[in-house]
């Protein structure tokens, strides 16, 4: 319908006034300009970094970073570029984390947010790569396809919250092979609940040391399905009855409900390398919580292990 041409006012002599259809235009503006007030207000409340998932880069970096010439193995890279919404309290709070837990373990750490770093001699003096609250489009085609060779002939792969939470992927692999799910939502309204997590792999060593539940303040994800099938574990589901999966902010409400498989963490195969991806780590106050730090400890321990050791996933279904 085109705006302007409405005559659809009448008084009741039954002849249409010639100011009806001005005034029709003058409605319509005001509703879509009250619209844009409500649109604008909801960006400002959630700030820059959610500008940047309706207003995304593609930026791909060329010249790689410089890596220190005695870095020791093992090696822990620690990638958190983002070209889509940025998780900046993590971030910030999460890299002293990481370089803690490295030191503790007596691994080197080298932390960078340039795409470049993913070359076949770059990546080959590292044991395990963390891609932390990544999002948008960040690598080129050869860097795609130089971390997917690494990791296919041994190198780990831990992808934390963010990673998976693009609701398109520039990249299929970045959604099929490196996550193994497509994000659907999380909760707004509010945004951050206590939910409890159900630990499915108990013996499993990256959260034996998590008991049966874990409780947890935490920006729940949602997924249009489970990861669950041949090739992948399950290592921890989330408890629905204990939060509220909906998505409600100015004119969406949407169900994010999954039922009773809903999985948080998770662990595949991609080639020879092993692969975990973590739902979890949405606040800075994550990356000081005891339970969590050391879970992202043994993930990192986990994927980091020998290639001699072979990627031996059991089926699940």
């Amino acid at each position: 319908m085109a705006f302007g041409t409405s005559v659809s006012s009448t008084r009741s002599s039954g002849r249409v006034r010639p100011d009806d259809g001005r005034r029709s235009d003058m409605r319509v503006r005001v509703k879509l300009l009250s619209a844009l007030g409500i649109l604008l207000g909801v960006l400002t409340l959630v700030g820059c970094d959610t500008l940047r998932v309706f207003f995304p880069s593609a930026h791909h970096d060329e010249t790689a970073p410089v890596i220190p010439k005695d870095l020791a193995r093992p090696a822990l890279l620690v990638f958190s570029k983002t070209n889509g919404f940025r998780h900046a309290e993590a971030i910030e709070a999460g890299l002293p984390a990481f370089e803690a837990i490295a030191a503790k373990r007596g691994w080197s750490v080298f932390a960078t947010e340039n795409g470049a770093i993913h070359g076949p001699e770059l990546l080959s003096r590292f044991d395990a790569v963390i891609w932390f609250n990544v999002s948008g489009d960040v690598l080129a085609d050869d860097q795609r396809e130089a971390l997917l060779d690494w990791i296919r002939v041994g190198g780990g792969f831990f992808g934390i919250h963010g990673t998976g939470g693009d609701s398109n992927y520039a990249w299929d692999a970045h959604r099929d092979l490196l996550v193994g799910a497509q994000f659907i939502g999380h909760p707004m309204g509010p945004q951050f609940q206590e939910g409890t997590i159900r630990i499915e792999a108990v013996d499993h060593p990256v959260v034996r040391h998590l008991g049966q539940t874990w409780s947890r303040v935490e920006e729940w994800y949602s997924f249009d399905e489970s990861p669950r099938g041949p090739g992948v574990q399950i290592l921890a589901t989330l408890d629905e009855s204990t939060y509220q999966p909906r998505m409600k902010i100015a004119i969406i409400d949407r169900d994010l409900r999954m039922g009773d498989d809903h999985p948080i963490i998770w662990t595949h195969c991609i080639g020879r390398g092993r692969a975990i991806f973590s739902a979890l780590g949405h606040q800075g106050a994550s990356y000081s919580e005891s339970r969590h730090l050391t879970f992202l400890e043994e993930a990192v321990a986990w994927v980091m292990s020998t290639p001699s050791a072979g990627c031996r996933i059991p089926d699940s279904g």
